[in-house]
């Protein structure tokens, strides 16, 4: 089973214990180039990718190939949308022609669809349909309920949700943010603490044909560390 760890700025030695727990590929979004120095060691980092629609003069890659347990080969690709955020390339061009380089070498694809607005994720997953085995949105933070298999066999999710704090907004202690809405003030939003859960999906994949089977939306709770699973 492969994992994938989305939308994430981190430092190299989380990044390094996050591969260490099991994550095979970690994308990135908007916020890639927030940590200090990243742009210079990403080019080191083969299992990170950030949107492959950034400009091509930027540094790193936009999509990966791993094998998991050694013999499956899966694809991953992270794209990132334009309705409310930069100006970026074309997702849907750019996206549809790396999907179709890298079936070249697997039928296994999995696509990040960094984006804001809900209709561009599923616009984007309507276009891959039958190409890719799935597209999942991130970025928003909530996930969403509208796990499905489309109609030519490509499971799709709006969006993924958060890995972090959900006593929260958006991961961020609630009583800064609503200061901010109240106040129209800068303040500083510390990360918060609470009820911490891994949200996500997990999809059933025919490993020859690259068909999704199914797909299931997942928040699996944190308890400290103590559970022996």
């Amino acid at each position: 089973r492969s994992t994938l760890f989305p939308y994430t700025t981190l430092f190299r030695s989380e990044r390094w214990e996050l591969h260490e727990a099991g994550v095979d590929v970690i994308t990135a979004g908007d916020h890639t180039w927030d940590q200090k120095g990243f742009e210079k060691e990403i080019d080191e980092l083969p299992r990170v990718i950030r949107p492959l629609n950034f400009s091509p003069a930027a540094p790193g890659r936009g999509s990966v190939i791993v094998n998991v347990d050694g013999k499956i080969a899966v694809g991953v690709v992270n794209l990132i949308g334009r309705v409310f955020l930069a100006n970026h390339d074309c997702p849907f061009r750019t996206g549809e022609a790396e999907v179709m380089r890298l079936r070249k070498q697997t039928n296994i694809i999995v696509v990040d669809m960094h984006a804001e607005a809900t209709s561009e994720k599923i616009a984007l997953g309507r276009f891959l349909d039958g190409k890719v085995s799935a597209v999942i949105g991130t970025h928003t933070h909530v996930a969403t309920a509208d796990e499905q298999i489309l109609p030519h066999g490509t499971a799709y999710m709006s969006d993924a949700g958060m890995c972090g704090p959900h006593d929260s907004v958006l991961g961020r202690e609630v009583e800064a943010v609503v200061r901010r809405f109240l106040t129209q003030m800068p303040q500083k939003m510390e990360v918060a603490t609470g009820d911490v859960a891994l949200c996500g999906v997990i999809v059933d994949v025919d490993e020859s044909s690259g068909v999704a089977r199914s797909i299931e939306r997942v928040r699996l709770p944190y308890d400290g560390g103590n559970s022996e699973d």
